[in-house]
């Protein structure tokens, strides 16, 4: 049974825009974009933020690599692009299932605000 939305996602239920998948991430254009392009990055595995994610070494590693696999996909790997993750409602998370964004085709100031 599915958790959230990322999960029923991951098993089909919810269809995607797929930007790149492996046996252990999705990448998927993001419905409702910050950017020209935003892609959200999620571990197949669910967990809720990156507070238990730093428990697992390989689930960064292999989120680290898709985030790559995804600005290489959107063309952006020299040009650069922002990556993000919220933790806790403080934080901005509105998903219970860590992620990260990955926003391009415009420039980005240093503020976060």
């Amino acid at each position: 049974m599915a958790h959230c939305i990322f999960c029923k996602i991951i098993e089909g239920e919810i269809p995607c825009h797929k930007v790149y998948e492996d046996d252990r991430t999705l990448a998927f254009h993001d419905i409702n974009p910050k950017a020209p392009m935003h892609v959200v990055v999620i571990p197949k595995k669910h967990i809720a933020n990156i507070m238990q994610a730093s428990e697992d070494a390989q689930l960064l590693k292999d989120m680290a690599c898709a985030v790559t696999e995804v600005a290489k996909a959107l063309g952006v790997q020299d040009s650069g692009f922002r990556t993000v993750t919220n933790t806790g409602e403080g934080g901005g998370q509105s998903v219970d299932h860590f992620h990260f964004h990955v926003l391009a085709g415009k420039t980005f100031g240093e503020d976060f605000g």
